[in-house]
């Protein structure tokens, strides 16, 4: 019987990766990055203020202090404005510093009459200020290949310019649950009948992982039905089968595979509890076969498919 890590080198080894594909970056939600990304420019890409206030420079305010309302700089387009001592630039949050400005102090900190405005407080220097790079310096990874492209990723790479990114190869699954005692959700059950939560879990499992499930099926316990249902699978990229991979006279997936000409690499493994697990191959489809049992099927799907 093959130890736990025995089996997770010797699937790691069987499995290749899919050739790349490149998605908009809506597309890639949720997908795997294939490569590194790196920030393009720093954020914020110049030094803005972070407040509604005025730009000054530090050394020349004090509480009581006068100042001139030179000019005005909105966000947006910068108007190429300069602060000296003694000066002030009306400035709104997210606009461009004008040159010599090294603070802002908030509208709330001043009194406006006309063209001047009265500091009611100390001011140093750097005060409210965004330097350029502070949030992301230019050439920082900001998506590593493998990781998740979140919601949030999204955003940091349409704000570094990118429109579209290389992603993992789509992964299409089939998944096929076994069992006569077995009756789907919203069916009546007969004495001695379960209902069956093993595909839905899986479903749910392989969508987290990034698959895309094009076929689920639910078989009896008949060799024959199975057969013809992995043959109607096998057209993907991965199958999981839930049951019948046990050494009970019922479990039939092992000899329904074999039919069919898989490569069976593993059978059975060292853990509790999804001690009946198969993996096996039929040319370019990789086969896991998963305990019935809920739990079992959950805890190798962790340990061996994801």
């Amino acid at each position: 019987m093959m130890s736990e890590e025995e089996g997770r080198a010797k699937i790691l080894g069987a499995i290749h990766p899919l050739p790349p594909r490149r998605l908009s970056i809506l597309e890639a939600l949720d997908c795997f990055a294939a490569e590194d990304y790196f920030a393009r420019l720093p954020l914020p890409n110049f030094d803005n203020s972070a407040m509604d206030g005025y730009a000054v420079v530090a050394s020349s305010c004090a509480p009581g202090k006068r100042l001139r309302v030179i000019g005005e700089q909105p966000a947006g387009l910068d108007q190429r404005l300069s602060v000296s001592t003694g000066e002030a630039v009306r400035i709104f949050t997210g606009a461009p510093m004008p040159a010599g400005g090294d603070a802002i102090v908030m509208q709330e900190d001043v009194r406006r009459g006309g063209s001047e405005i009265v500091v009611n407080v100390e001011v140093d220097p750097g005060e409210f200020v965004r330097r350029r790079g502070c949030d992301l310096g230019e050439g920082q990874k900001i998506l590593a290949q493998g990781e998740r492209i979140r919601a949030a990723t999204t955003a940091l790479l349409a704000s570094q310019g990118f429109s579209n990114v290389m992603v993992g190869g789509e992964v299409s699954a089939a998944i096929i649950s076994t069992g006569d005692e077995l009756v789907r959700p919203g069916e009546k059950l007969q004495p001695g009948q379960i209902y069956e939560s093993n595909s839905v879990l899986l479903q749910g499992l392989l969508h987290n992982c990034g698959a895309a499930v094009r076929l689920m099926e639910h078989c009896r316990d008949d060799e024959e039905l199975l057969t013809k249902a992995l043959k109607r699978s096998i057209e993907h990229r991965v199958v999981i089968i839930s049951g019948g991979v046990s050494v009970g006279e019922r479990d039939i997936v092992k000899s329904a595979l074999q039919s069919l000409g898989a490569k069976i690499d593993i059978w059975r493994v060292a853990i509790k509890p999804g001690k009946p697990f198969l993996f096996g191959r039929i040319g370019d489809c990789a086969v896991f076969g998963l305990p019935g049992n809920p739990v079992s099927t959950f805890v190798t799907f962790l340990q061996f498919v994801r």
